[in-house]
């Protein structure tokens, strides 16, 4: 606002002293102070209160003048019920320095005219930034975004003072101010928000952590549910988007806002919408290959096949990554009690989410070096299965050091506590995590452990489990445990129908099962390593399931067969 402005209401009783060529001064803001030097406290364009009490000597005007005059205030109005009118002095030292200055009635309170102030400096900056949101909008709908969100981000906080930050479903920050969130927050934060949603809450929904009072915006993208009106149920089930959508959280209490600046931060949501939508449309070429790749693990296909294809991918799939890295593999499946909600791309958004390392900072969401971007997930039917490139075993390190990777607890400690909320009392969200293995000719293992892993996590109470391939190894550590009259009964159904055939038949039916599953289940290396040609070994398999009425593409019978046969 104008500093005139403030002579056109009435409500006010502002006397102007002096400086009138200077009252097309723009006012940013209002203080109140009775100090002898406020320049601390002073950043410009502020309309500096004062009762006068400063004031000892005629000569205390000059300093204080100069001070507020090389600070840049926009003007200066003093109070009459310290001295009953305006010091001579005053207004002289005011005259000298070009300073306006108004004279406040004592019948009129300071905070009148702060609240005043404040309310049309508000008013103002609101519609400018809510010119600035429409411009983006219109930006981002026709062509690229030209500095993404965090423009807006930036005006929210330069403009209104308000500070803001784009979360995942887990907590992470994705964009924000120049300020990170603290420690523990931003999981929270999430956690306040998922909650919330799930009960059906208006939003934006107010947190208070730590003393700092918070508003959390959803942000529905158009995959994601576009039809729902903001703040209100809409008919899709809200479960099919709550573990996905990310959420735009502001250091302020929304509570009391007006409509206005409500319209403006669901303006601010749809920008960051645009963006989500813009991403993961990038996506979908990742995507694509990952589904592309993992059916050709799930095939069988020759490992050299699947090298190839990851070849190809390579500069997709890894950017930024000159060497073939290790490979890990880990499985997610989301699933609701009743209702029918399609749940595989929902698990296939989040695994997203939950695989981006929290330790690399966060790029601008426009920027094409998301760390997201080193995920490659697809899923098949609920469940959702990801291929992590792990860095390669340094050179200097010892021969057969193993690579760095995921771990189960890691995992599981990062969103356990932000998705429970999401999750409610008819969800569960379960996690498997393969070792880390160093060429596409261990995927198919890898694939088949994490999926293992997963089963052994649903087998846990919770909302949200995990296991990793460690635990599958504590099966065999528990064997030496088991009674002998149990392991003989147990290896006895399984393989003596086949060490029988073999004494009769000389079929070799025993060796080609252990070479079956030392070689995951493929048949091209099997076959070569018992120099078999794949019919003859089919007919082997074959006889083993028809003698033991066990299903070896079934990964709880292969289990069985390699226990037996360690137990043996």
């Amino acid at each position: 606002m104008r500093l005139r402005a403030l002579l056109e209401s009435d409500a006010l009783g502002l006397r102007l002293l002096g400086g009138e060529d200077e009252l097309d001064r723009t006012v940013r803001g209002v203080m109140t102070t009775d100090l002898r030097d406020p320049s601390r406290y002073l950043s410009g364009g502020e309309l500096v209160l004062t009762g006068l009490a400063w004031r000892r000597s005629a000569e205390d005007s000059e300093p204080f003048v100069r001070i507020l005059a090389s600070a840049g205030v926009a003007g200066l109005a003093a109070g009459e019920a310290e001295l009953g009118n305006i010091p001579q002095d005053l207004v002289e030292a005011c005259v000298r320095h070009r300073l306006p200055l108004f004279s406040v009635t004592e019948s009129v309170a300071f905070a009148t005219i702060t609240e005043h102030v404040v309310r049309q400096v508000s008013g103002e900056r609101a519609g400018d930034l809510a010119a600035v949101v429409d411009r983006h909008r219109r930006l981002m709908t026709s062509g690229p975004a030209g500095g993404g969100p965090e423009v807006v981000l930036d005006l929210l906080t330069s403009d209104l003072d308000l500070h803001a930050w784009v979360l995942s479903p887990v907590g992470r920050q994705v964009a924000g101010s120049d300020t990170p969130l603290p420690h523990g927050v931003g999981p929270a934060l999430a956690a306040e928000h998922l909650a919330a949603s799930r009960t059906g809450r208006r939003s934006p929904h107010r947190v208070v952590l730590g003393n700092i009072a918070y508003s959390l915006f959803p942000i529905r993208t158009a995959g994601r549910g576009a039809d729902r009106i903001a703040g209100t149920a809409a008919s899709r089930d809200v479960r099919e988007n709550v573990l996905s959508d990310w959420l735009l959280a502001v250091e302020a209490d929304a509570g009391d806002w007006p409509a206005a600046r409500l319209d403006l931060l669901q303006g601010v949501t749809q920008l960051i919408a645009v963006e989500r939508d813009r991403r993961d449309a990038a996506r979908t070429v990742r995507r694509r290959l990952a589904q592309e790749v993992l059916e050709l693990v799930q095939a069988g296909a020759a490992p050299s096949e699947i090298a190839a294809r990851l070849r190809v991918a390579a500069p997709v799939l890894l950017p930024g990554l000159g060497a073939a890295p290790h490979w890990q593999v880990v499985v997610a499946r989301v699933e609701w009690e009743g209702g029918t909600v399609e749940s595989g791309p929902m698990a296939q958004a989040l695994l997203e989410e939950i695989l981006v390392d929290p330790t690399i900072p966060a790029d601008s969401m426009a920027s094409a070096a998301e760390p997201a971007d080193r995920i490659a997930v697809a899923h098949s039917g609920e469940e959702a299965i990801a291929l992590v490139p792990l860095p390669a075993v340094a050179a200097d390190q010892p021969e057969g050091a193993e690579a760095p990777g995921l771990h189960a607890e890691t995992l599981l400690d990062s969103v356990q506590a932000p998705l429970s909320g999401g999750l409610a009392d008819d969800g569960r969200l379960t996690l498997g995590v393969s070792a880390p293995v160093h060429s596409a000719e261990g995927l198919r293992g890898a694939l088949e452990e994490a999926r293992h892993a997963r089963r052994v996590a649903a087998a846990r109470p919770g909302r949200v489990a995990a296991a990793g391939h460690h635990e599958l190894a504590s099966h065999v550590l528990l064997l030496p445990f088991v009674p002998d009259d149990v392991r003989r009964a147990f290896t006895a159904r399984l393989l003596d129908p086949l060490r029988d055939y073999d004494r009769r038949h000389r079929a070799e039916l025993i060796p080609t099962l252990e070479a079956f599953l030392d070689s995951d289940g493929s048949w091209t290396r099997c076959a070569a390593r018992l120099h078999l040609h794949v019919n003859t070994l089919r007919y082997r398999v074959g006889r083993i399931e028809q003698l033991t009425g066990r299903d070896l593409s079934r990964l709880e019978d292969k289990l069985d067969f390699f226990l037996a046969l360690r137990m043996s």
